[in-house]
Order: structure tokens, then C-alpha cells, then sequence
């Protein structure tokens, strides 16, 4: 960051060397022409050398504001770009010495129950009588099964096969059992998530730690013992998952095999309920997805109730919340959706406003040059309405102080979440300024210095750059300052004597 601040700041130099060279020639004529002014009019070149004289002292002193903020603006460049040269080495990079987010755009898919049955298929095939001669000659029957296919063996149970003479014809018999998976809809399905969003020190991007309860029931709907079978799906996209625990009527389970998620197969009598607890943590980034069912599906009864501390969107053409309550700026904390009786195929999907750290830092670094300009301006125009005495250097040094607060925030950005590093920053400059001007220019120098930080808002930009007008429109309403009321000779004298 040091060499890029470095380099940064060597092409702002031969930027500014290239600006004065080409005020040189100015500078030349204007010398010239006092020189000329000399020699032609002595006096009127006389008079313009004192006026310059009582001027070049106030003029210097207000260009030193101008060059307190120029140097500062020149500054807070050479603070972002190293910020941005910062950030596009660490998403490259191919190692990191802090640990990044385990997980990303999380999918929990719901659970499938099923009763586990039966089913057996006998096929007969009767062959021709030269066929049959024919394999009666050569001794070797089985020598045919091959061309009659082979069944996948996947939901195979059983199975029997063979030849059998029957007068002067050969029947072929396969006797298969295969194993039937009968779909259940759940009785109920009790889902609570709760998203906390973190922000890691150093720009590492916003990540979420969720954690994940989901209570499930389903019925045997036959009249006698069945053999029944739950399958919970494992989260995509979640990374490692951690506090994983599947109970099954009290009894935990300890699944060996997840290649189809965690199953539970067991024996159910006619009526009987099965009870299901599925709950785990994880670590996931952008966005966190529900999918009720891979088909229109009937809903008996769900529910689910997503509690996060970030404002939350929809996914179109999912299902919407049916009840919600938001915080202050539109931030939801407690989503519920309640299902009863319905046939869906939608699923539930939530998307989390997340803007790429490397715009919202670009932004911030663009505006505090303005925002430089803007409390010099409102420094100025405060001292004019409050009738406040205000001179050229602690002015220039209040901006030096504003820039140099946002460069120390730019650079915290590699030690702290922005939203601290930014604020941290905005605070010692303000400190900075206060310390040259006093506490009467408290207002103007805050409004300059959190200017820069409606960025951190996610997405309410407009509203609180909005609000910031309104306010110093309202705090430089002309003050009602009090004029002492002028005194008559005849009372003078009247308190002389008194």
C-alpha cells in the first residue's frame, strides 16, 4: 500500500509541476507589463507596486487556504487509489493470511418422506420351435440370456430367471421384485433461521452465520406396518456445517452415508407419527434459499421464520412474506411465511443488498475532496451568519486537519470493517479541525466530515446527502444577533452623575 501511495503520489507531483509550467508564461507576461507600465508611467506603476504590496499579504494568506485544500484533496486520491490497489490484490491473491467466508448463496432444500414398498413383475417370453431345435443341438439354454437385457439393479429386490421345455417350444420366465418408493406429504413443517451478518476487518466482504431449525412431522397412511423412509437434503452452497444433528423421535441419528443427504429408514406402525428435528450452523454470503419442492406439490401446513439484521429482498416469482416487521430505513428483522392447505411449485428466496466493497470505498474517496471545498465554504458562510471572527491559517490548517482524518480512515480499512475504519476516520479529522477553529465551528466542520459517509448507508445515499441539505439550510438561517440600543446624551449624563 506504501509503494502505491508512493507512485500516487509522484504522478500528482509531475501532474502539479505540469500545471505550474504552464502558468510560467503568465506569470512572465504580467512581470513584463509592469516593467512596461514603468518605464511609460512612472507614478501609475508606483501606485500598482504599493497596492500590490498592501494586497500580496491577505492574498497570500486566502491562497494558502487554497493550497491547504488542494494539498488535502491530493491526499484523500492517493488514500483510494492505494485502497483499490489494495483490494484487487487481496481478490486476487492466491493465499490470505486471515480466513475468508466458509460459504456462500445457501439453498436448503425441503425434506422428502416416503413409504417403502414392493412390487413384482413376472415376464414370459415363448420362444420358436427353431430356435428351440436350435439350442437343442448346441446343449447350452443359458447362453440366450444375454440378448434378453439385463434390469438395473438400482430398486431391485430379487430375481428369478429361466428356461423351461414346454412340448416342442422353450419358455423363457423372469420373476423380478422390485423395491417402490411411495411419496408422503408431510404433515408439518417448522422452519427458523436466524441470518446475523458480520463484516471481517480488512475488506473481506459481508458474510452471514445462519443457523438453521427445522421440526417435521409425517403420518404411515397405511392400515398396516410400513417400512418408511426420510431423506433431509444437505445445503448447497453453505460450506461446512457445523452442530449437524438429525432426531428421529427423540433418538438421534448418525448418519455414515450422505450422499442423498441424511436418511432415516424404519419400521412405522398403521397410523403411527414420526417426529424430525433437523438443525445445524453454517456460513453463507449474498443471498439464503427455501425450495418448498422440485414439483407443484401439496402444502398441508408451513411455516417459516427468518429473523436477519440486514434489510432483505425478494427473488420475483417467489413467494412473499406474509407477515414482516421493519426497523428504521427499511431494515427487516422477523419475516414469516405461513402455509395452510396450498399447491405450489414457488420457492422462497431472499437476496441481501450487498454492493462491492471496492464502488463503495471509490465513492467515499470521490466525494472527500468535495466535502474538503464544502467545509471550507461552510466554515466561511457559518462565521459570516454568527458575526465569528475567522482568519485564513487556522481555516487552511482546519482542511489539512478534515484530510488528514480521511486518509487515517482509508487507511484503518485494512485493520477494521469500513464502516468503523471510515468512522474512526471522520472522527480525528473533526477532532483535527476543532482543535485549530474551537467548538463554535462545530456544526459546518461535522456536516464536511460525514458527508462522505452516506455511502455506507447501502443504497440510502440520496435520502441522507437529501436530508444534510435541509439541515444546513437550516442551520444557516441568518442569526438573530442583538444590537445594543444606542444611549442619549441627557442619559449618559444622568448615569454620570448617578
Amino acid at each position: 500500500m506504501v509503494q502505491v501511495a508512493l507512485a500516487s503520489l509522484q504522478h500528482s507531483l509531475a501532474g502539479l509541476l505540469s500545471l505550474a509550467r504552464s502558468a510560467v508564461p503568465l506569470l512572465l507576461v504580467g512581470v513584463l507589463a509592469l516593467l512596461l507600465l514603468g518605464l511609460f508611467d512612472r507614478s501609475r506603476s508606483r501606485a500598482a507596486l504599493r497596492w500590490l504590496s498592501r494586497r500580496s499579504r491577505i492574498t497570500g494568506q486566502w491562497a494558502l487556504v487554497l493550497l491547504a485544500i488542494g494539498a488535502g484533496s491530493v491526499l484523500v486520491q492517493i488514500t483510494r487509489h492505494a485502497m483499490d490497489a489494495r483490494l484487487s490484490a487481496q481478490q486476487s491473491a492466491r493465499y490470505a493470511n486471515a480466513a475468508d467466508p466458509a460459504g456462500g448463496q445457501t439453498v436448503q432444500s425441503a425434506p422428502r418422506a416416503s413409504v417403502i414398498g414392493t412390487h413384482t413383475y413376472t415376464r414370459t417370453l415363448l420362444l420358436p420351435q427353431d430356435i428351440y431345435r436350435r439350442l437343442q443341438k448346441q446343449g447350452n439354454w443359458e447362453a440366450l440370456l444375454p440378448y434378453l437385457g439385463q434390469p438395473d439393479g438400482t430398486n431391485v429386490g430379487a430375481l428369478r430367471e429361466g428356461f423351461r421345455q414346454r412340448g416342442t417350444r422353450l419358455e423363457y420366465t423372469r420373476v423380478m421384485t422390485l423395491q417402490t418408493e411411495q411419496p408422503v406429504n408431510l404433515d408439518s413443517s417448522k422452519v427458523v433461521t436466524d441470518l446475523k451478518f458480520t463484516e471481517p476487518a480488512g475488506g473481506r466482504g459481508l458474510y452471514y452465520n445462519a443457523t438453521f431449525t427445522g421440526d417435521y412431522t409425517f403420518t404411515n397412511p397405511n392400515a398396516a406396518p410400513a417400512t418408511m423412509r426420510f431423506a433431509f437434503p444437505l445445503p448447497s452452497g453453505s460450506g461446512t456445517l457445523s452442530n449437524f444433528r438429525l432426531t428421529v423421535n427423540g433418538q438421534v441419528l448418525h448418519a455414515t452415508d450422505l450422499t442423498d443427504g441424511s436418511v432415516w429408514q424404519g419400521q412405522v406402525p398403521a397410523g403411527g407419527v414420526v417426529r424430525v428435528s433437523a438443525t445445524y450452523r453454517n456460513q453463507g454470503a449474498r443471498s439464503w434459499h427455501y425450495e418448498l419442492a422440485q414439483r407443484r406439490e401439496a402444502i398441508r401446513a408451513f411455516s417459516l421464520s427468518v429473523n436477519t439484521d440486514r434489510p432483505a429482498k425478494f427473488q420475483r416469482y417467489t413467494l412473499f412474506p406474509t407477515r414482516q416487521s421493519r426497523t428504521a430505513l427499511g431494515s427487516a428483522t422477523h419475516l414469516e411465511w405461513i402455509l395452510q392447505d396450498v399447491i405450489t411449485a414457488q420457492d422462497i428466496a431472499l437476496v441481501f443488498a450487498q454492493g462491492s466493497l471496492r464502488e463503495t470505498l471509490g465513492k467515499i474517496g470521490l466525494l472527500q475532496w468535495p466535502a474538503l471545498l464544502l467545509a471550507t465554504a461552510l466554515c466561511l458562510g457559518w462565521a459570516r451568519t454568527r458575526r465569528l471572527t475567522i482568519t485564513p491559517v487556522p481555516l487552511a490548517t482546519a482542511a489539512l486537519g478534515l484530510a488528514l482524518g480521511f486518509t487515517l480512515g482509508g487507511v484503518l480499512t485494512a485493520y477494521l470493517p469500513v464502516t468503523a475504519a471510515q468512522g474512526l476516520g471522520a472522527l480525528a479529522g473533526l477532532g483535527l479541525a476543532l482543535s485549530t477553529l474551537g467548538r463554535p465551528f462545530l456544526a459546518p466542520l461535522a456536516l464536511g466530515s460525514v458527508v462522505p459517509l452516506v455511502f455506507l448507508s447501502g443504497g440510502h445515499a440520496g435520502l441522507l446527502l437529501t436530508g444534510l441539505a435541509a439541515l444546513t439550510l437550516m442551520l444557516f438561517r441568518p442569526g438573530q444577533v442583538a444590537h445594543a440600543r444606542p444611549t442619549s446624551p441627557l442619559g449618559r449624563l444622568q448615569k454620570s452623575t448617578g
